[in-house]
């Protein structure tokens, strides 16, 4: 007879199982998010204080909160592809309104507003993101600058392993090789 009242819990329980997926996915969504972002504005810290060290270590770091988001990604086009077919829709079509219909109305507000929370993270990401990559390409920007400036024996720059004779060879006239198609 135990099982018997077993039975009737789990089924329930699958009733709910896409609403509590989709807000436990929004909730991981939402940590990722913030997390990245954190890692994005100590990152930008580290490139205004021109702290070599820690912006490498926070790329490093950065790299890793990428990874995470992509298995959140793949988990989301699972649950898109699960909840699609409760709905008789592809993954790609399903929209959050359709995603809140198969939930009851207070967690379908809980996911609404997570919803919104994450849309304002990731945007507030993509916005420190670029302002970083700016100020970094502004940075490197005036390090090519200096090098040029202090290339008092014509080396410009560094070639791929680091050594910095010349990039570019001479030629008897004076001219410069661009390319050398010598085999």
């Amino acid at each position: 007879m135990s099982g018997l009242v077993q039975t009737p819990a789990p089924a329930v329980r699958g009733q709910d199982a896409p609403a509590d997926e989709i807000l436990a996915h929004l909730d991981a969504q939402v940590a990722s998010a913030q997390s990245l972002l954190g890692v994005v504005l100590d990152q930008g810290a580290a490139i205004r204080a021109r702290d070599v060290q820690t912006v490498v270590r926070l790329a490093g770091i950065l790299r890793g909160e990428m990874g995470r988001r992509q298995l959140l990604e793949e988990e989301r086009t699972r649950l898109l592809s699960r909840c699609g077919e409760k709905l008789g829709v592809p993954a790609e079509s399903v929209t959050l309104q359709q995603l809140l219909a198969l939930m009851g109305a207070s967690q379908a507000e809980r996911a609404a507003a997570r919803s919104a929370e994450l849309k304002g993270l990731l945007h507030e990401l993509q916005r420190e993101h670029t302002t970083n990559r700016a100020i970094m390409q502004i940075e490197l920007g005036f390090l090519d600058h200096l090098m040029a400036t202090l290339a008092l024996d014509g080396v410009n720059g560094y070639d791929t392993h680091g050594s910095s004779t010349p990039i570019a060879r001479g030629r008897p006239d004076g001219g410069l090789h661009v390319l050398d198609l010598r085999a």
